[in-house]
């Protein structure tokens, strides 16, 4: 996998979920955006911003603020810079009865906090960023 190349990778649940929070964290992303279980590895590439997460299962969270039903697959993967995840792989959100691929986050800069959704589908979700504090 040429993407992981040079990337910095943590097994196991405690240690792969530490560097996924603190990856949140620096990039100014929600804490509770990766709700994850049984993690086997997370990994980082500082100079392409490449992500990648694997879980031992799928896991589906609802955010009860927001009464959202979201779905993350085994490996979820995608690029990651501030206030931003692009090209967003193994993340899908419910709507109606269908599941749409969640390809791009953003959170906006204003004091407002709002964060933003977007599918291929063309469909773009905005919610207030508490929605997906830690604990949500």
């Amino acid at each position: 996998m040429a993407e992981k190349e040079g990337g910095v990778v943590k097994n196991g649940h405690e240690e792969g979920l530490k560097m996924a929070k603190s990856l949140l964290e620096e990039f100014e992303l929600p804490c509770g955006l990766l709700p994850l279980a049984d993690v086997v590895e997370v990994g980082f590439v500082r100079s392409t911003g490449y992500m990648w997460i694997v879980q031992k299962k799928k896991v589906e969270h609802n955010f009860k603020m927001i009464s959202k039903l979201v779905s993350y697959d085994c490996d979820i993967k995608g690029y990651v810079e501030k206030k931003r995840i692009k090209k967003l792989k193994g993340v899908k959100a419910k709507e109606l009865m269908l599941w749409p691929p969640v390809n791009e986050i953003t959170v906006d800069d204003s004091p407002a906090g709002k964060i933003h959704f977007k599918s291929l589908a063309g469909i773009t979700k905005t919610f207030p960023v508490e929605a997906f504090a830690a604990g949500q």
